[in-house]
């Protein structure tokens, strides 16, 4: 635990608690025992997690697979549970454990990059060994890994947390971006996004890149006139991707910005999802569609991102819809006829959720599946193959799983069963897809969105969760990093 670091937080915390005539224990009353207690973790004090840990003399050779928040706090807390634990993480990223739900932030103008940027070194469990090479192919039937330098490293029980790849280099226009890591070096990202509007959030030197960018077109806002705004373009892809949350966010944050400029009537935003609904649970699509009313927001459902036009500033847009057919006697039915057309619109700031993929190395292995991503039982996240196999955060084959809220309810699924099926056991633990997105809507303000597999709000805290809180804005800038920091990568939050 970095105390010196929970100080500081804390200290800044009450700074902007005393704005509103409140204290951190008044605080922690309001949003609730429980929820406060999660969403400090590991800082007041010791009591993210009051539980007994009992040591289990299992034994086994383990090796995870990626040592990023997923990866790495599986293995923490392995190392907690087993008396004599042999873990191996595979892991090329020097800064695989940096902080991801932080990028927005930075985005927005709010962190600074070195704020989200962790080192892998800093949070490997005592006892654990690291191989810092990229594991390339798999052989679980002989239960065996090479890696990219060579090394056959064999296991007998592995976990797979190899998170996911941008797939820039699929929209046209932006081939020479390549695939990307949000926590890797990405230079021919920037290099091929350039530096005359196009950005995106989704690693942390583009979400640096985001805020020069989103700085330079609120001045030319400022310059402009309503009658001639600046277009601000968001996209949102037809692939799963990391928090789902985030697309919408970085739109909220250069909206906040361009009124605190002054010059939000001199600037049209607009959002295009591939999706036909703003969010997968009714209640929060329909809180965010009543948000962006309020915001003067305008949007377009069922628009791909295809192609980028660098030179003319043309986003081009794979838009779908249905239409009627004949009618059919056999159905007693209408025939419904799907429909597309290439739709170009014109941008000066466009922020590009990419495409997003499972690594090719899985794919291509016997341990994906036909769309590349892990294929596990979504309760046990057990491979539905490979019974020494499990899988886990943004690579996993589960519904609405990719989220850091996702992986911290997940990593303890794994652990526990994993040591069930090291004794000789069924796994039992089951993951009930809980996952969390504080989707901020304004500077001070986030709708704390919580659900699950039932596709309703689960709210920890006996608040609406529909309505936007400044108590959660502090929680998302102050206490959710020093929990995964300090508590979810210590095996415990």
């Amino acid at each position: 635990m970095d105390k010196k670091y929970i100080k500081k937080m804390l200290s800044e915390m009450d700074k902007d608690l005393s704005k509103h005539g409140i204290n951190r224990r008044e605080m922690m009353k309001l949003a609730g025992i429980t929820g406060a207690g999660m969403f400090m973790g590991a800082t007041g004090l010791n009591a993210a997690e009051e539980e007994k840990v009992v040591k289990n003399n299992a034994k086994g050779k383990i090796v995870i697979v990626g040592g990023g928040l997923a990866g790495m706090s599986t293995a923490a807390r392995l190392t907690l549970h087993l008396d004599n634990p042999d873990i191996t993480v595979i892991e090329p990223q020097e800064n695989s454990v940096s902080y991801q739900p932080g990028q927005t932030l930075v985005a927005g103008g709010v962190w600074d990059k070195d704020e989200v940027i962790f080192k892998r070194d800093d949070f490997v469990p005592d006892g654990v060994k690291v191989i810092k090479e990229k594991a390339i192919i798999f052989t679980p039937q002989e239960n065996k890994i090479v890696t990219d330098k060579g090394t056959e490293v064999t296991y007998d029980y592995l976990i797979l947390a190899m998170g996911l790849h941008l797939d820039f280099e699929r929209i046209k226009g932006l081939e020479e971006a390549g695939r990307a890591m949000s926590a890797g070096k990405n230079e021919r990202l920037l290099k091929a996004l350039g530096d005359d509007g196009i950005c995106s959030i989704y690693t942390a030197e583009g979400a640096e890149k985001t805020w020069e960018q989103m700085q330079k077109y609120i001045e030319k806002a400022k310059a402009a006139s309503p009658d001639k705004k600046i277009k601000f373009v968001f996209t949102h892809p037809s692939t799963p991707v990391k928090c789902g949350g985030a697309p919408k966010k970085i739109m909220y944050l250069a909206n906040a910005r361009l009124k605190e400029a002054g010059a939000r009537e001199n600037a049209e935003l607009t959002f295009y999802p591939n999706g036909g609904a703003m969010f997968g649970v009714p209640e929060y699509h329909d809180a965010i569609t009543e948000q962006f009313k309020r915001e003067g927001f305008k949007w377009h459902y069922r628009h791909n991102l295809v192609e980028v036009d660098t030179e003319k500033k043309i986003a081009v847009f794979d838009a779908k819809w249905q239409e009627k057919g004949p009618w059919d006697p056999v159905m007693k039915n209408y025939e419904v006829i799907p429909k597309h057309e290439k739709v170009r619109v014109p941008y000066d700031f466009l922020h590009i959720t990419p495409p997003q993929l499972a690594p090719r190395e899985i794919a291509e292995s016997d341990l994906g599946s036909a769309k590349g991503w892990v294929p596990v039982n979504k309760e046990t996240l057990q491979h539905i193959r490979y019974e020494n196999v499990f899988s886990l955060g943004d690579v996993a084959q589960v519904p609405m799983g990719k989220t850091g809220g996702s992986a911290r309810k997940q990593y303890k699924v794994v652990v526990d069963n994993l040591i069930a099926v090291m004794n000789g056991k069924k796994p039992e633990a089951k993951y009930a897809g809980y996952t969390v997105c504080p989707l901020i809507t304004d500077i001070g303000t986030v709708m704390l969105a919580e659900f699950d597999w039932t596709v309703k709000p689960t709210p920890l805290v006996p608040l609406d969760p529909t309505v936007e809180r400044w108590m959660w804005w502090l929680m998302k800038v102050y206490a959710l990093k020093p929990m995964t920091m300090y508590g979810m990568l210590a095996g415990r939050a």
